[in-house]
């Protein structure tokens, strides 16, 4: 799930092994309780990974993002491991932009569905 609309995430989304929500008004991240703030920028170690992610869009010459997004960029991450029956196995709210599950941790908590 993400803040942004549609039209940004497909040209994202192909390849990918998982479907992408686009939820540009925030209706389901209110409802799954993730929030947003001013903090998600304030960790130090969010901005290399934005200034990585700048560089190589450039070098690739990517199309850069818009510079306003409905409801606002300060998103926080939050990663939700669902089970195919719908029930909710494993969660985190992240407290900056960059607090997420690393690929390990999900392939943990995914290995306990098997």
């Amino acid at each position: 799930m993400f803040h942004s609309p549609a039209e940004e995430l497909r040209e994202h989304a192909t390849g990918l092994p998982f479907d992408l929500v686009a939820d540009p008004e925030k209706v389901l991240y209110r409802e799954w309780g993730v929030e947003s703030g001013s903090r998600a920028l304030l960790s130090l170690g969010v901005w290399p990974v934005i200034a990585r992610a700048v560089v190589a869009g450039l070098r690739r010459r990517d199309r850069m993002p818009s510079l306003s997004q409905p409801n606002g960029r300060l998103g926080l991450p939050a990663d939700f491991l669902i089970a195919p029956g719908g029930k909710v196995v494993a969660s985190k709210r992240g407290k900056h932009a960059y607090d997420q599950w690393s690929v390990d941790e999900i392939l943990g908590h995914a290995s306990t569905l098997v």
